[in-house]
């Protein structure tokens, strides 16, 4: 039986990484490839797929550094979160191209998901490995809360993609109209929300 102190930080990484999965930055990423599939199950997968991503990179990379017993220099982090900025405007700017051609771009559909996810986890991860220091006593109960905080964004990201995807497979037949804006609207939020990502993270890194 799990020791009460370790349940209870299991049990924060959890709600943690419920919470962590609805960030605008990761709705937004992952929007854009919802809105690209006629399948519920294809848009749902879209957001298991990036959680899987996400808590690889930051088992490899968070692990790594804590058992190293080192720490993520500042301007490192930020460079890294400038790559969340690109690629959001790449998001949007292959919607608006898949839209303009009309075809839904779903090649390699898995396996874009979860390298947005990886993208997002490397950039997470020093806030992550100052969080899972201050919480765990040990390297095993270190990576028991990364794995547990992954198992929650994976949960989150499904339910929140699932959600998500209704509205563009509701129009994808009957409101091919209403449809395509819906696209042109996910797709400029994740330009725009990018070029706002990369200007909050430039001045933290540059000024």
């Amino acid at each position: 039986m799990l020791e009460s102190g370790l349940l209870s930080i299991l049990l924060l990484g959890f709600t943690l990484g419920i919470k962590h999965s609805t960030e605008p930055d990761h709705i937004i990423a992952v929007s854009t490839i919802a809105s690209q599939t006629k399948r519920l199950v294809r848009s749902s997968l879209s957001g298991v797929f990036w959680g899987l991503g996400h808590t690889l990179m930051l088992l490899l990379f968070g692990v790594t550094v804590i058992a190293l017993n080192q720490h993520i220099p500042g301007p490192l982090a930020l460079s890294l979160e400038l790559a969340v900025g690109i690629m959001l405007i790449y998001l949007g700017f292959t919607g608006f191209k898949d839209n303009k051609q009309q075809r839904p771009n779903t090649k390699h559909y898995h396996k874009k998901s979860f390298i947005i996810g990886g993208i997002h986890g490397l950039a997470g991860s020093a806030a992550l490995v100052l969080l899972t220091t201050a919480q765990a006593q040990t390297e095993l109960q270190a990576f028991l809360f990364i794995l547990i905080f992954g198992a929650g964004t994976i949960i989150g990201m499904l339910l929140f993609t699932t959600v998500l995807g209704l509205p563009f497979l509701i129009t994808s037949q009957a409101q091919k109209k209403i449809h395509s804006n819906l696209i042109r609207i996910s797709s400029a939020a994740s330009v725009l929300y990018g070029v706002y990502y990369i200007f909050e993270v430039g001045s933290d890194l540059f000024l």
